[in-house]
């Protein structure tokens, strides 16, 4: 592959981020793509066969930023920053790849391999992450929580930052998706482990939830 096909391949990706995040996955076509990007449909026809694939590229992004970023480290122990983290991937992967998670079933249902493989990722690599996060914060003493606490309340985590966007779309249809709307996501999953925070972190767990605050 030549360094010309390879930039070309990057371009088409990251300005179909931007188009997608300003404007929404379903209107904008791959002419509107290729016209952005100031190339014929020819030349993006001749790295990607569809729309369906630029999206699926787009995914594979996400899938490895969260992997990259919630990794639970081997060479030390967990601390509060860990959470800081957590949340700060929670919140820059809603709002970088926001368009995901304005339709993310209708999403799924046009892109068969992306659903496939998004399935994959949610039902195995990331609830193991988050799994291994809880068991993690358990043992520091940041949260209190039977085993069996930690599947349910991974699982609604998860339900608030895949329907998030969705939500605020249909709450608030008149107003834009923005920074703010994923932390007020971001405080929302807070409220959601505020349970479970130990009498000792609750100082710093609200500090942390100030963060967050518009």
């Amino acid at each position: 592959m030549s360094k010309t096909r390879i930039k070309t391949y990057d371009r088409i990706v990251q300005e179909s981020l931007k188009l997608f995040n300003e404007q929404g996955e379903r209107s904008i076509t791959t002419n509107h793509i290729a016209a952005h990007l100031g190339i014929s449909p020819g030349n993006l026809y001749y790295h990607f066969r569809n729309k369906e694939e630029i999206v699926y590229q787009i995914f594979l992004q996400y899938r490895d930023f969260i992997n990259a970023r919630l990794s639970v480290p081997t060479d030390r122990q967990m601390t509060t920053d860990d959470l800081v983290n957590y949340l700060d991937t929670a919140f820059l992967a809603m709002w970088q790849f926001r368009f995901m998670f304005y339709d993310l079933p209708g999403l799924l249902a046009r892109n068969p391999q992306m659903q496939s493989d998004y399935n994959q990722f949610v039902h195995t690599e990331l609830k193991d992450i988050l799994a291994g996060f809880f068991r993690e914060f358990i043992k520091l003493g940041l949260l209190k929580m039977d085993e069996a606490d930690i599947e349910p309340i991974t699982l609604n985590i998860w339900l608030v930052v895949k329907f998030w966007f969705a939500f605020e779309q249909t709450a608030w249809p008149d107003a834009p998706i923005t920074e703010a709307s994923s932390r007020r996501g971001v405080r929302q999953v807070l409220s959601l482990l505020k349970p479970y925070v130990q009498v000792d972190f609750m100082p710093v767990f609200n500090l942390l939830a100030a963060r967050y605050a518009d």
